[in-house]
């Protein structure tokens, strides 16, 4: 399980590095919504991990897992056309 978690916690610090770099430029070319985009998703990615791995909702009853990934796209899906 540490193992795990250490690589899990590895993973979201890269996913930092890679949303703060999307921030600053990379791939923005002449449109800078394909960056927000991109920094959105890596963010809900992150929540996600966050919520199963650290707070152990991988382990939880069906229904709230369920409940809990409908949330995740429903908001992520939102924010996303909102954005554009």
């Amino acid at each position: 399980m540490t193992q795990r978690v250490s690589w899990l916690w590895a993973a979201l610090m890269a996913a930092t590095a890679l949303s703060w770099a999307f921030g600053h430029g990379l791939g923005a070319g002449a449109d800078l919504r394909w960056s927000g985009t991109a920094v959105l998703l890596i963010a809900f990615l992150k929540a996600r991990v966050v919520f199963l791995d650290f707070m152990e909702l991988r382990h939880a009853p069906a229904a709230l897992r369920l409940a809990f990934e409908c949330w995740t796209l429903t908001v992520a899906g939102t924010l996303v056309a909102l954005y554009w």
